[in-house]
């Protein structure tokens, strides 16, 4: 079944926002050495309940994000489709992490599909 795998807080100032977070939770992170400005967020042990994330800057939308593992995207795309969503974003690769694609839900919410590279 898939599962949230990691969320996403979009900052005006995203090294603002790092820093924030750090001191009010203590949260580790560290930025992503990727093709854009991304901070990885490391929330906790792995043995405790939860998902890692990330900081990057706020782009058009602004939102919080959740990111949902699928086997494939090209399947889920079809899914979210025939159950009334509609694709915000066209799938793309990224390189080391997988092919991701974004969609809103029935009720305005935006998410992403991963497919990640490891699968």
């Amino acid at each position: 079944m898939p599962r949230v795998v990691h969320f996403e807080i979009p900052a005006d100032d995203p090294e603002r926002a790092t820093e924030f977070y750090r001191k009010v939770f203590g949260w580790e992170i560290e930025k992503w050495e990727g093709p854009f400005d991304y901070w990885l967020v490391n929330t906790g042990e792995e043995s405790e309940p939860g998902i890692n994330g990330a900081i990057m800057s706020r782009g058009i939308n602004g939102i919080v994000k959740n990111a949902v593992a699928v086997d494939s995207v090209d399947e889920y795309i079809n899914k979210i489709e025939a159950a009334g969503g509609k694709m915000s974003m066209e799938k793309s690769e990224i390189p080391g992490v997988g092919i991701i694609a974004e969609f809103k839900d029935t009720e305005g919410n935006i998410s992403i599909i991963l497919e990640p590279a490891d699968r």
